[in-house]
């Protein structure tokens, strides 16, 4: 009984360090996304050179 008690514990402490850690790789992986995404759209490549006709 003890163990089943003891391995309940230490999952639960796993998860409680787990979940904080998934839940704040996400959120850091979307600012970087928002941040990132707009440069990549519009980067020199994609926009449309002035001074020349189309």
């Amino acid at each position: 009984m003890l163990l089943i008690v003891m391995m309940t514990f230490f999952a639960v402490l796993a998860l409680d360090v787990v979940v904080p850690a998934v839940v704040l790789s996400l959120m850091a992986a979307s600012v970087w996304l928002v941040e990132r995404l707009p440069d990549d759209l519009f980067s020199r490549e994609f926009a449309p050179r002035k001074g020349r006709a189309a």
